[in-house]
């Protein structure tokens, strides 16, 4: 109902499968470059971006785009949890065609396919489609707000937005979303203005010179804030701290890096050096989250200095609420303590700077296991804490979720699991590592309040966050509707459970 949808009657020139990631359909022409799709978005052409996989540098070629393909990838690789939130149809392992970027054709089969050709992406469905399909438009009416608000009435859980621009914020506030339970602010310095600055930063050698680029990115994030405070009008806004691996920012191709090394004005071999210093193993487990705020201290500096002030600002315009700033990806108690020092001493400057009084909440992203079993630890020093089950399930299973969709559909063939476990919550192991750091943080006095990141289409996902107590689920845009209903079906079905006597219930 929120999507077009490719017209069941049509006939469909079937050409692969894949993870149906994102739902919708939409049809376009190839492009195989992030900068191709802008360049067919400026020429007004639809365009279908086709990648081997998405990297975060992308974000602006999939802005451009009606649709996303990826030949690598699962429910939770970078291109499928981006296009979700953008309300992108979306396929990802496609495994049946090849990409071939530098001579930009795709094969499936015996056919190929040149940039400009023409595709349908059936994201409901996983099917890429050959050529132009007639599509059916989205049918939201007055029935579809008729029957979510008869859900807002009953359920006992709160759904608040993913949003990390107004765009997204806006659609999730169209949706009735609470608040906004994750802004990323990575994405915010992909933006071309400000990756030279980020590009600056990561090459500087002192403390000094990394504030100084830096101090280039404040103001733009000052008011990426505070537009998203001006829309949510005093709703709840959590915004999740710098995440991702500095090499994410850099190029690795030679042409790139040649190109950074001319606008930076150093050598190409100095370039290379530091891409390569950069480059990690494992970077999901490396240098990312809390760990480049403690080591590199000045990017959540800048980036709690430009909360702060957009929350002056916000009060200034008569909008007054208390922004929530996430740490993410902790493991150790002592890892918040020091984010914490640094981020009540910006808190103070900015108080006295601007003479105006304001408060602000701090919280944790549990991600690792060992925060989930230490959940106590934390609890006493923040104000809430929120499970980010996409990385806690890839660290309890040991599987990379951007690489799993390769194998995961003949593990779920043959029964070696029920269910792709980054597309359904896993209760029996992930879910228990939640009940046990929801049970042991609550003993704590400072303790606010706990979210999931993350709503599952079924709805038994749901339940069990209802079950365990979890305060908020947060979702994408277009899964706000699909979680509001969830939310109320559930609170149906466990308050007509505490109605009948244990005695008369039905075994299954």
């Amino acid at each position: 109902m929120l999507h077009q949808q490719v017209d069941p009657k049509s006939p469909r020139d079937i050409l692969t499968r894949g993870i149906n990631a994102s739902p919708g359909a939409a049809t376009g022409q190839i492009v195989f470059s992030s900068a191709a799709a802008q360049d067919a978005e400026a020429r007004g052409e639809p365009c279908v971006l086709v990648r081997r996989e998405t990297v975060p540098e992308d974000i602006r070629g999939m802005h451009a785009s009606v649709a996303v393909v990826t030949e690598r990838g699962g429910m939770t690789s970078h291109a499928a949890v981006i296009a979700r939130g953008l309300g992108l149809p979306c396929i990802v392992g496609a495994s049946g065609i090849s990409i071939d970027p530098r001579n930009r054709t795709l094969r499936a089969g015996e056919r190929i396919f040149r940039e400009g050709d023409v595709l349908t992406i059936d994201g409901t469905s996983g099917e890429v489609l050959a050529g132009a399909a007639r599509l059916l438009e989205p049918a939201l009416d007055d029935y579809f707000s008729q029957l979510l608000d008869w859900a807002d009435g009953i359920r006992r859980i709160g759904v608040r937005v993913n949003a990390d621009t107004p765009s997204d914020a806006r659609t999730g506030l169209r949706f009735m979303a609470e608040g906004i339970g994750l802004c990323r602010t990575e994405h915010m310095f992909f933006d071309e203005a400000r990756l030279p600055a980020m590009r600056e930063m990561i090459f500087a050698d002192t403390a000094e010179d990394r504030m100084l680029a830096l101090e280039r990115i404040l103001p733009v994030q000052r008011n990426d804030f505070l537009a998203l405070f001006e829309i949510m009008a005093g709703r709840p806004v959590t915004i999740r701290l710098f995440d991702p691996p500095l090499h994410e920012f850099l190029p690795h191709d030679r042409d790139g890096m040649r190109e950074l090394a001319e606008s930076l004005d150093l050598p190409l071999s100095d370039v290379v050096r530091r891409v390569e210093a950069l480059t990690e193993f494992n970077p999901m487990l490396g240098m990312r989250g809390v760990r480049l705020g403690i080591t590199i201290p000045e990017i959540y500096e800048m980036q709690a200095r430009a909360i702060f002030e957009a929350t002056v600002a916000a009060a200034r315009k008569g909008i007054s609420f208390t922004p929530e700033i996430m740490i993410p990806l902790v493991s150790v108690g002592r890892e918040v303590e020091l984010v914490r020092a640094r981020v009540d001493s910006i808190a103070a400057a900015v108080r006295n700077e601007t003479n105006t009084q304001f408060d602000y909440r701090l919280g944790v992203m549990v991600e690792t296991p060992r925060a989930a079993l230490r959940a106590g630890d934390f609890a006493g020093q923040v104000s809430f804490m929120s499970y980010g089950t996409n990385d806690l399930t890839q660290m309890t299973y040991g599987l990379s979720r951007d690489d799993a969709g390769r194998f995961m559909g003949k593990y779920v063939g043959q029964g070696v699991y029920r269910e792709d476990p980054f597309h359904i919550l896993d209760q029996d192991g992930v879910g228990e590592l939640l009940s046990i750091g929801l049970e042991r943080a609550r003993g704590e006095a400072r303790h606010h309040g706990l979210g999931l990141r993350r709503a599952w289409r079924q709805s038994r996902s749901i339940a069990f966050c209802l079950r365990i107590g979890v305060d908020y689920v947060s979702c994408s845009p277009f899964r706000v509707p699909v979680a509001r209903l969830a939310a109320a079906h559930e609170t149906i079905l466990a308050e007509v459970e505490e109605a009948i006597p244990a005695e008369s219930r039905p075994r299954s």
